[in-house]
């Protein structure tokens, strides 16, 4: 019987962390188990659920690895475990799909779809010369973008405020025009007052969506909210589990979920998810501000769920200052981007070969955490 016989974990920048785990047949399959900023962390759940229960197993029953490695803890949950969960499963599924040489949509039941489209980031963290990098990008054949509607904002933030962020948006829609979507990421900086105002003031250049228009937390206000807007209501990427995802389908608010394949307890339960999603009418637009493995693992996942929408990739955007996604392939041309799509790799398991020699070139104590941001009187604010 083959076995799990050895594993490396990398940290590699920008900011992300691989998960190499070797088989006694010689197979290798890759992961990405990170929380941006908490990579260290997450590398010591991985290690303690290897360590202590995947090595020496038979790696294909990866139904019940997920649910011994998430059961199998009395206390579940959250970004750290969901994530180490995420990562460990992708590599199994890895695994699986070139132990039958076969991509691993095809073991989930097949394609739904030839090609997912993707969308592609502008601006910065706090949104500037947006119109300009609009126009980059669909020069380029994008046919989607996404961009933060503010910087920090106070809780009850002033007009100028709102007419900053309308503003922007206006500038972006009248550059691109009505044949582009435009999604607005409202990043969980907004209060619940400002995300009813930003969400009115906004619908006239009618986004693609707004998402995350207030904290995971306050979910519950979701409703209010999209009473207050006919704009597609977006949310998820902090959220881990399909119990995680029950209150926004039960409660109706949200139109387009975006769970992370490498928070949300990888491919296992995003397909879960997704079809949670389908049941409710909700689309899905899985979030992947990560690398190569962690867009490998979405692309295989978009290309059997049918509610897919779109792809978030992370190419060129504003944190990868020093790495970007194709860095670590052996094969770029896998996400060869065509009129802001890409399409279905055809290789075995995720579909991509890592380079191996640059990643260990690459390795190191990758140390990033997102910036601490503080109001004018000093009270932290939301990044």
């Amino acid at each position: 019987m083959t076995r799990i016989v050895d594993y490396d974990l990398y940290q590699v920048p920008p900011r992300w962390l691989f998960l190499r785990i070797e088989t006694s047949d010689g197979r290798v399959g890759w992961g990405e188990p990170v929380v941006e900023g908490r990579a260290r962390t997450v590398r010591t759940a991985v290690e303690e659920l290897l360590d202590t229960y995947l090595l020496g197993e038979d790696p294909t029953p990866i139904e019940d690895h997920w649910q011994t490695m998430y059961r199998g803890g009395f206390y579940r949950g959250g970004p750290v475990l969901m994530s180490a969960i995420a990562g460990i499963d992708q590599a199994l599924w890895d695994l699986k799909g070139k132990q039958f040489g076969a991509p691993v949509y095809e073991l989930l039941g097949g394609r739904a779809r030839d090609r997912v489209r993707v969308y592609q980031w502008v601006g910065g963290d706090r949104p500037e010369g947006v119109a300009q990098a609009a126009a980059e990008k669909v020069d380029q054949g994008f046919s989607a973008l996404k961009m933060n509607a503010t910087p920090e904002l106070r809780r009850i933030d002033s007009p100028a405020s709102i007419d900053a962020a309308r503003e922007r948006l206006a500038a972006v829609r009248e550059t691109v025009g009505p044949e582009v979507d435009i999604g607005v990421d409202f990043h969980g900086r907004v209060s619940k007052p400002m995300a009813k105002r930003l969400a009115k003031a906004l619908e006239p250049y009618e986004p693609m969506f707004v998402e995350e228009p207030v904290l995971p937390e306050h979910n519950d206000e979701l409703p209010g909210i999209a009473a207050h807007t006919t704009v597609p209501i977006a949310t998820g990427e902090r959220m881990y589990s399909r119990w995680d995802f029950k209150e926004v389908f039960e409660n109706g608010a949200v139109d387009v979920i975006q769970p992370d394949l490498s928070h949300a307890g990888g491919i296992t339960e995003v397909k879960k998810i997704a079809a949670m999603a389908e049941a409710y009418d909700v689309a899905m637009a899985p979030h992947c501000p990560l690398g190569p493995i962690a867009l490998a693992s979405c692309v295989q996942v978009d290309a059997c769920s049918p509610n897919v929408l779109i792809q978030e990739q992370s190419l060129d955007i504003h944190y990868n200052e020093t790495s970007d996604v194709l860095d670590y392939l052996a094969d770029p041309s896998v996400f060869e981007f065509d009129d802001g799509f890409v399409e279905l790799p055809d290789g075995p398991g995720l579909g991509i070969e890592i380079d191996e020699e640059h990643v260990r070139d690459m390795e190191g104590d990758v140390d990033w955490h997102n910036p601490v941001w503080r109001h004018e009187d000093g009270s932290v604010a939301e990044w």
